[in-house]
């Protein structure tokens, strides 16, 4: 294959041979199954983030929801909204695992294009994130619920989930089904990740749609990075063709019949991605850091923020030995708060989240679907229309996802 992204470079850097080798047969018994949460992985594959952070991350290009809400032409409104859903795909490209969210673990954020974003671990087993955001322009909802297949160097990962996109203006809703993603060269060779497949966005009010194909990296890296389809309307008509790479920027122009270049028109870059930081050590964006900072936190950030995590906090600051510790610490918490549960017959549930009776159907598997219930809101405008001053150090606040014990009176 052709040069990859460094981040594979990097963890190889910091794995020994003798790491590689031991962790391969540990792994070569799961060939086949779904991993994603079936072992314990060492902490030095690692990334500073959460899953719940890693969902926030689509969220850095959210002007371009801004542009489709206020766009009155409803095939254009339907490019800026794919643009936006390729965009995250840069970001998705880094090989370090996110830490798996301990169940209750929230992550907020504002102070980014006017929005305000919740995410919360409704599961454990399996693994299932909820989020909910919203601005002037857009609602955003997704219920995530991961699934892999292990392959031996490689993995597969499938994008169980339902994603709704409401435009305000207009009240129309979007659904997102992505391509599964597949991560080559996990233990040995140089990592890199490829999404090859189709991205389906179908306008759920009108029945117009946009199908992209993601091009599967070839020899020498050939094709990788390349996405190219249309916006078709309801009657299964090519509108606007959209082509681009996700890791540089997209374009649109319009098309006739046979998918062609209408004449007298150009083609338009609707999306370009951001300058990122030179020899980052995550591959991170700006945007990314953000995500950790808590200058993007709110007042009185809930003590269940992925970001007061000591686990990923001890990672960020560069002390993988307490970072492990931490981390088998969390574990050992939550499996302990598993078996008190267990003991009361009782069941966990979410604070932020309801479970709904809708059962939506993904490529990868029925999916049981999470909705926001409004207590958020209801629990930020009362913070914010406080009088009292929050004086507290937000570093200082022990981070607490537990549904029992102090974590009660959240």
């Amino acid at each position: 294959m052709g040069s990859k992204d460094q981040g594979g470079g990097a963890l190889r850097g910091r794995w020994k041979q003798e790491d590689r080798d031991s962790y391969w047969k540990m792994m070569h018994k799961y060939i086949g199954s779904d991993v994603t949460s079936l072992v314990t992985l060492p902490v030095i594959i690692f990334e500073p983030m959460t899953m719940l952070q890693k969902m926030a991350e689509l969220m850095e290009y959210c002007e371009l929801l801004d542009k489709a809400d206020e766009c009155e032409d409803p095939y254009m409104r339907m490019a800026y909204a794919a643009a936006w859903a390729v965009s995250v795909y840069f970001a998705f490209q880094r090989t370090w695992k996110p830490f798996n969210p301990i169940l209750g673990e929230t992550y907020e954020m504002v102070n980014h294009q006017g929005i305000t974003f919740l995410a919360e671990q409704v599961s454990h087993h399996p693994p299932m994130g909820v989020a909910h955001c919203e601005n002037e322009h857009f609602t955003y909802d997704i219920t995530s619920k991961l699934k892999t297949k292990f392959l031996g160097n490689s993995v597969e990962v499938y994008p169980v989930g339902r994603t709704r996109v409401t435009l305000k203006k207009s009240g129309i809703v979007f659904d997102l089904v992505p391509p599964l993603t597949k991560i080559n060269n996990l233990i040995f060779g140089r990592t890199w990740i490829d999404s090859p497949g189709e991205m389906v966005m179908t306008n759920l009010t009108t029945g117009d749609k946009v199908v992209l194909y993601f091009q599967p990296c070839g020899w020498f890296g050939a094709g990788r990075y390349e996405v190219d389809g249309y916006v078709y309307s309801a009657q299964e008509e090519p509108k606007i063709m959209i082509t681009g790479k996700w890791n540089t920027s997209m374009s649109c122009q319009p098309c006739d019949q046979e998918g062609e270049p209408l004449p007298g028109t150009e083609l338009k870059e609707i999306w370009r991605l951001a300058p990122t930081p030179k020899n980052d050590k995550y591959q991170y964006t700006h945007f990314a850091h953000k995500i950790n900072s808590f200058d993007t936190a709110p007042k009185k950030l809930l003590p269940s923020d992925s970001r007061l995590r000591p686990d990923r906090y001890a990672l960020e600051m560069g002390d993988m030995s307490k970072s492990s510790s931490e981390k088998s610490r969390l574990e050992e918490q939550q499996r302990a708060e598993k078996r008190v549960r267990e003991a009361k017959g009782e069941q966990f549930t979410p604070k932020w989240f309801n479970l709904t009776d809708a059962v939506s159907p993904t490529p990868w598997g029925d999916l049981e679907v999470y909705e926001y219930n409004g207590k958020y809101t209801e629990h930020r405008a009362a913070i914010d229309s406080s009088n009292v001053a929050d004086e507290t150090d937000i570093t200082s606040i022990e981070f607490n996802p537990w549904q029992y014990g102090s974590s009660s009176s959240q």
